[in-house]
């Protein structure tokens, strides 16, 4: 079965400042996630890549146009199943607000029994966006074959579940995964088990493309701003 490269957005203006933007509409990459952007099409040169899926949110598809523009022959899709958690009336507040929050200690500590006031619970936003994961790895594999590689570019709570799926830990664990703007999470599908092979990972990137030989089948809420 296919590679994933999950991609977060680059850093947004509501990650400079402090906001949970969830679906809020304008939320744009800001100076240093413009870079962040930029410097992916070097970071995935060696990269084959034959599918780009994005979430619908601005910041996201600010952050693979740069990749679209360096490989033409690419089109991306929108998938929103992998657009951020709906928080619903948590959207567009301040994290400092929020941090005093009973819910907040749940979403921490207990987060599948979290769901956000007039938006969705974590459990549903994890379900959503494994199905959408294994849709796309079976669409890919059948249109380009087993050993493709394929790109998400989503947002931290996404892809923290994500990775907390394709480990086999329950959703109550997730918070314990870091994945920084811009940083690249990849996720290997093999017919019994998936393999994760890289989490965060803000360097070279070239292994991760299709080997020779087959390998086998053996052995902070929203994200944050990232590094300063």
């Amino acid at each position: 079965m296919p590679t994933l490269i999950l991609v977060r957005h680059g850093r947004s203006t509501a990650n400079t400042a402090g906001l949970l933007a969830g679906w809020t509409p304008g939320v744009a990459l800001d100076e240093r996630g413009n870079a962040q952007a930029a410097a992916l099409p070097g970071r995935l040169a060696d990269l084959p890549l034959a599918e780009i899926v994005s979430s619908p949110l601005q910041r996201c598809q600010e952050t693979i146009q740069p990749l679209l523009d360096a490989r033409p022959a690419l089109t991306a899709h929108s998938d929103e199943r992998i657009g951020e958690c709906h928080y619903g009336d948590w959207s567009g507040r301040k994290l400092a607000e929020l941090s005093g929050e009973p819910l907040m200690e749940v979403v921490q500590a207990h987060p599948s029994a979290a769901a956000f006031p007039g938006g969705e619970s974590m459990r549903a936003m994890q379900t959503r966006a494994a199905e959408a994961v294994r849709e796309w790895n079976a669409r890919v594999e059948r249109d380009h074959g087993s050993d493709a590689v394929y790109l998400m570019c989503s947002h931290g709570d996404i892809i923290k579940s994500l990775v907390a799926d394709a480990l086999g830990l329950h959703l109550d664990l997730f918070q314990r995964i870091s994945v920084e703007p811009c940083s690249i999470t990849a996720i290997r599908y093999t017919r019994l088990r998936p393999f994760l092979v890289r989490l965060g990972d803000t360097g070279d990137l070239a292994s991760l493309a299709p080997r020779e030989e087959p390998s086998g089948g053996e052995a902070a809420v929203g994200g944050g701003a990232g590094a300063p």
